[in-house]
């Protein structure tokens, strides 16, 4: 295990002015997709599996939202079966038009906000592969406001994908409390 140190980015003033972050509901699951279709960057699962995810995995996922309820950003993941203390991040993704805003920071912070407190989690992890040094940064960032550790050990080698496809790198972030001020998500 290596101990991830890149630098840590700081959110927006302006962020939770414009934007409100919620749990994604079904009707959100094509905004997603089309979110993760856009990214450029994100291994897109089909429309399918995005409804699904809103229905079945919603307590543990949160959605970016505009003045109009609209999604701009998500953050999916689901608690690991054999560990129910950990949270495991599976996609992090941000419009386009609304980039560098500290959408990803606030919606990893509130979805780790809710988590801890109705879920007991402790721990987060993700994977990352190496060429994504943005996602690296935004997990980095995410353990050094909360006050806690971040560790980086193989998961995946890329010979084990069978398509060309970069290793994945496991980040471990924990463990995690709530944080002393309250959740920005709203209900």
């Amino acid at each position: 295990m290596t101990p991830v140190l890149p630098s840590a980015t700081s959110t927006p003033s302006d962020l939770h002015s414009e934007h409100a972050f919620r749990p994604p509901d079904v009707n959100d699951g094509v905004r997603l997709w089309e979110v993760a279709r856009d990214s450029g960057v994100l291994d897109v699962n089909s429309s399918y599996s995005y409804l699904l995810w809103c229905r079945d995995f919603a307590a543990t996922s949160v959605v970016a939202v505009d003045r109009r309820d609209r999604p701009v950003g998500f953050v999916t993941g689901y608690l690991r079966p054999d560990a129910p203390t950990t949270v495991f991040v599976w996609q992090v993704a941000v419009d386009a038009a609304y980039r560098g805003r500290g959408l990803a920071g606030g919606m990893l912070d509130a979805l780790l906000d809710r988590v801890v407190r109705e879920a007991g989690v402790t721990t987060l992890e993700t994977t990352v592969s190496p060429d994504n040094p943005a996602s690296i940064a935004t997990f980095t960032a995410l353990a050094r406001r909360r006050g806690t550790d971040i560790v980086r050990s193989d998961l995946f080698a890329a010979g084990q994908f069978p398509d060309a496809h970069q290793p994945e790198h496991l980040y471990t972030v924990g463990p995690v409390a709530p944080t002393t001020l309250d959740s920005q998500e709203t209900p």
